[in-house]
């Protein structure tokens, strides 16, 4: 029997991740070997493999089929867009991606003024103020500490993820509009749910029967 691959984007996501599967009867104890340098962890028994990647890689992994399965968070599905099936929302780190800046900025993006956004995920910006609010604005590609953006004068507002809001305040930053809802997700492969339709089956019932038990979703 060939290996189902499960890729997992790397961090606490991981870590949850693993616990759910756990819960459903998949351990991998290579994973809790401290200090390996392992990069792939194989469950022998039942011939189910896991790997770490980057969040940004999953969906390529999992895209081009060199993982079955992949979890990730939804904005980096978003951003990367990759050709997949989402199947569940697995309900971990939930938080918000948002526009956010000084509240004087408020009647800049109610008037749909030119304005600069500066953001970590261009794709969704680009998306959100193009497609859904029909504003035209200048977005500025960061790639860390984007709230700074708005207190030098680099960009009017911020396109990031909010979780509790704390660094906002800190900064003299408000959520201005929240874009969409974030959390981790399961994706499969498009030929994968086809060709190994039935042991995917097997996994995604099971995790849908844990999401219900905890109070999940599933898509």
């Amino acid at each position: 029997m060939r290996y189902l691959t499960i890729a997992l984007a790397k961090g606490r996501m991981a870590k949850k991740s693993m616990e759910l599967f756990e819960a459903i009867g998949i351990p991998c104890e290579e994973m809790k070997e401290a200090g390996t340098r392992k990069l792939l962890f194989v469950n022998e028994e039942l011939k189910v493999q896991f790997f770490l990647a980057k969040a940004n890689d999953v969906p390529t992994y999992v895209e081009y089929g060199a993982a079955d399965l992949g979890i990730v968070g939804k904005d980096t599905l978003l951003e990367e867009g990759r050709r997949l099936y989402e199947v569940l929302d697995l309900g971990i780190g939930r938080c918000r991606m948002c526009v956010c800046g000084p509240k004087e900025a408020r009647e800049k993006l109610r008037h749909h003024e030119l304005i600069r956004v500066a953001t970590k995920y261009p794709g969704i910006a680009k998306d959100y103020f193009y497609n859904k609010k029909h504003q035209t604005v200048e977005i500025i590609k960061l790639n860390g500490s984007i709230e700074l953006a708005p207190m030098v004068g680099l960009a009017e507002v911020i396109v990031d993820i909010v979780e509790t809001g704390s660094t906002l305040r800190e900064n003299g930053l408000d959520v201005l509009e929240e874009i969409v809802p974030l959390s981790a997700r399961m994706v499969v492969n498009q030929v994968s749910m086809k060709t190994r339709h039935e042991r995917i089956s097997r996994i995604l019932d099971a995790m849908r029967a844990l999401l219900r038990e905890q109070g999940g979703t599933a898509i």
